[in-house]
């Protein structure tokens, strides 16, 4: 697992092309970990980010532009409050605004705003590869050992502790059966091969105890 001196490191190596604004980059990379830190966030927070970033950094070779999916990794929760629905409008129009700073790329901010808005629905309708890969990457923890898989769903439950059963369960069903309903909860034959089938019993499991 990376530590936060890793998550530093990847961090200013990826804008080592882009600027020599150290202050601009010191400051977003304290403001964007400092959001994920809340202590609200039992799972949307910076262990979150290292494990994508890990699974990136595994399956690199089959990523074209590692650079733009790196950005989108780091961005994709950068706005997560429970009582809203548009966090990753939020996360997106973020990530807009400061690659417009760097001048990065039209097209490539573009699509880094567009991989973070996919992370709402988790379809790709893009047609693009590098997506497949970071949909999977957010949703690896599915297809992990039931221990490890049981500590997110709790940790999950405890980021809507402010909502009763009564309104939680519901939701959380709606959402686990669809993935359940899908085709593939994987986009990739890489991670369909590693992962589907502990996701599936881990999902159904879940399901059986709300």
């Amino acid at each position: 697992m990376l530590t936060d001196n890793d998550l530093k490191t990847h961090w200013t190596q990826l804008h080592l092309p882009l600027t020599t604004d150290t202050s601009l980059v010191d400051y977003k990379f304290e403001y964007l970990t400092g959001m994920y830190d809340s202590s609200q966030r039992t799972y949307h927070n910076l262990t979150h980010l290292r494990q994508l970033i890990s699974l990136l950094e595994t399956h690199k070779t089959a990523i074209s532009d590692p650079e733009a999916v790196l950005f989108a990794i780091f961005f994709h929760d950068m706005e997560y409050n429970i009582l809203f629905k548009d966090n990753e409008e939020q996360s997106a129009g973020a990530a807009e605004r400061y690659l417009q700073q760097l001048h990065y790329p039209a097209e490539k901010i573009r699509m880094v705003s567009e991989f973070i808005l996919a992370t709402k629905t988790h379809i790709n309708t893009l047609n693009n590869t590098d997506l497949d890969y970071f949909l999977d990457f957010d949703l690896a923890i599915l297809g992990t050992a039931p221990e490890v898989y049981q500590e997110y769903a709790r940790q999950i439950r405890t980021e809507y502790l402010i909502y009763p059963d009564l309104a939680y369960k519901p939701g959380r069903k709606k959402l686990l059966r669809r993935f359940l309903e899908a085709p593939a909860i994987y986009h990739t034959p890489a991670f369909r091969g590693l992962y589907e089938t502990r996701a599936r019993q881990n999902i159904q499991a879940e399901l059986d105890t709300l």
